[in-house]
């Protein structure tokens, strides 16, 4: 469904736009996701309404005490947001250890404490961080929109799925120019 509304309080929620993660992306896929994640979360801004940057970093702690696992030794600044988000000191940060931005992190605590009512996600991986935040925050009660030139995926037919079937029983999509719109006219 296409975008036709933002609520009053609507949050931003960039996903995993870090280091090394965008390191392992195509530089063609990923520079317009990145200018249009940057150009949303500026819009966010000058608005006053939440812009929530989110990066993954391993558990070092295995899920089952079974279950061996070798965390890599990851490069310095592999989880550091990118420059290009320009991270504000009001801007709310989370760091996760899953696929999804609200497995204990108090995210779904600290937006319904700002009284936001409505998500725009946007960010990488489409199929696995950002498909697993937009389908927690659906679970919890938020309205959710995506900016679909705002999202990358490294496999081109999981990006496809998450947009064409996922995304439209979850909320609505729109483009970054749209979204922006809506904001401005708000």
């Amino acid at each position: 469904m296409a975008i036709t509304a933002l609520d009053p309080k609507t949050a931003l929620i960039v996903i995993d736009l870090q280091q090394g993660i965008v390191a392992m992306a195509p530089p063609q896929a990923v520079a317009p996701v990145i200018a249009n994640a940057a150009a949303l979360a500026e819009a966010f801004r000058r608005h006053g309404l939440p812009v929530v940057l989110v990066n993954v970093v391993p558990s070092p702690v295995p899920r089952r005490a079974d279950q061996s696992r070798h965390v890599p030794e990851l490069p310095s600044g592999w989880a550091d947001i990118i420059p290009e988000m320009n991270v504000q000191p009001g801007d709310h940060r989370i760091s996760k250890h899953s696929w999804g931005a609200f497995t204990d992190t108090g995210l779904d605590d600290w937006l319904k404490g700002q009284g936001v009512t409505q998500v725009v996600i946007v960010g990488v991986s489409t199929s696995i961080g950002v498909e697993t935040t937009a389908r927690q925050a659906y679970e919890t009660g938020f309205n959710i929109a995506f900016a679909s030139d705002a999202l990358a995926d490294l496999v081109p037919e999981a990006h496809i799925n998450s947009l064409t079937r996922i995304f439209p029983r979850l909320g609505e999509t729109g483009s970054t120019q749209d979204i922006v719109r809506l904001l401005e006219s708000a």
